[in-house]
């Protein structure tokens, strides 16, 4: 074993030990940059057939249900392996593969409760790496086809087959509704949650003016939706850059990860999610605003690479709002990211106290990035939907 001693680590053992045997686990790490769960690397020590399984604390401050949040990655992934089994052209001989959840030893479950923490394991996805910023067009065009192909896979999943376990989940109105009932009981742009001179003062008014700019057009999927206009389907809800692996030795992607957030929803939340992740080239936490933004240069790649394999079935109505899409999602998360700033930081993860105002600004200063550039947008979103 190549782990460290300590109760921590022991637990660690204890948990992978229920879903394979533990004589061949050989080393437990953590990896990935989420900012919810907990993620580590179970490597297995195997002469035959060395291995590795992805093992994961599920947040059940976010997740309430994680029960059901199992139930909709089982759902996924017999969908999804059908559908590859019955030959898709799509794939033209492409690798493609979709995250399986793991049985436990002893017990015919997919999850361990442990001193009351959710744990699930899933199958790792190998010699693919996630990344978190784009590195090239053809980089981009990899993240694009990667979610229009599991867009494809599962287009045709009945929606009712999945529970919605995020209710509210990248529905802007409702952050928007909690970002004024926190904003009323905030002691004021001086003071934090504790009551102490906040030295970022000047950059949570300029937070708050960009909420301010942006509420306006703050319901406009959800006002199609109730329209009729936009049909919810299944979707990933977290599409970032990082949730899309790409083959170390061809470059292609291969999957989507951190399934968690599958739900019922608009594929606009992932397509803008998506964009919004990939084509800031600065990244996420980046102090120097003036550095941020949105490269439509990257968006047309990634475009591109989406409409490929999921353009048939999306509708005239859904290509109208993909300008709205790109633009509303940076303002959502910036929204959410300030919200959470101003509760004390109780959602995202943080390493120091201002991280969750810092990333509010580079989302809000990516959305007027975006609306600078807007009419370009929409001429693109037109151009490459007239002629795929």
């Amino acid at each position: 074993m190549t782990l460290a001693s300590s109760s921590a680590t022991r637990s660690l053992e204890v948990i992978a030990g229920r879903f394979h045997p533990p004589d061949q686990i050989d080393a437990i790490d953590a990896i990935g940059s989420g900012n919810v769960n907990d993620t580590f690397l179970v490597r297995l020590a195997r002469e035959s057939n060395p291995d590795a399984f992805v093992m994961q604390r599920i947040n059940t401050q976010v997740f309430t249900r994680p029960d059901l949040v199992m139930g909709n990655l089982i759902a996924l992934g017999r969908h999804v392996q059908r559908r590859i089994a019955s030959g898709l052209p799509e794939l033209d001989g492409r690798r493609w593969e979709v995250p399986r959840v793991l049985s436990t030893l002893s017990e015919d479950r997919h999850w361990v409760e442990h001193e009351g923490q959710f744990w699930r394991s899933i199958s790792y996805i190998g010699a693919a790496t996630a990344h978190d910023v784009v590195s090239d067009c053809a980089h981009a065009r990899e993240v694009g086809y990667g979610l229009g192909m599991f867009h494809h896979l599962i287009s045709d999943l009945p929606v009712e087959a999945l529970a919605d376990t995020l209710e509210g989940f990248h529905v802007t109105p409702a952050y928007l509704k909690r970002y004024d009932c926190v904003l009323s009981a905030w002691p004021g742009a001086n003071c934090d949650v504790d009551g102490d001179v906040d030295v970022d003062a000047t950059r949570l008014s300029e937070a708050f003016a960009y909420v301010a700019q942006g509420r306006a057009g703050a319901d406009v999927l959800e006002a199609a939706c109730s329209r009729g206009e936009l049909q919810r389907r299944p979707i990933h809800g977290d599409p970032k850059i990082n949730n899309v692996m790409i083959d170390e030795s061809s470059g292609q992607a291969v999957g989507l990860i951190d399934l968690d957030t599958v739900k019922p929803g608009l594929v606009h939340y992932d397509i803008g999610d998506c964009l919004r992740s990939c084509c800031n080239p600065v990244g996420e936490e980046v102090s120097d605003l003036s550095k941020v933004r949105f490269d439509l240069g990257l968006c047309r790649s990634i475009l591109e690479g989406y409409f490929s394999v999921a353009r048939a079935f999306l509708s005239s109505a859904d290509l109208a709002y993909l300008p709205a899409c790109i633009r509303l999602i940076p303002f959502e998360l910036g929204l959410r990211f300030l919200t959470d700033h101003l509760e004390g930081d109780r959602y995202f993860k943080v390493e120091r106290r201002g991280q969750n105002l810092d990333r509010a600004l580079v989302q809000f200063a990516l959305m007027r990035s975006i609306e600078n550039q807007f009419e370009a947008i929409e001429a693109l979103v037109v151009e490459l939907t007239s002629t795929t």
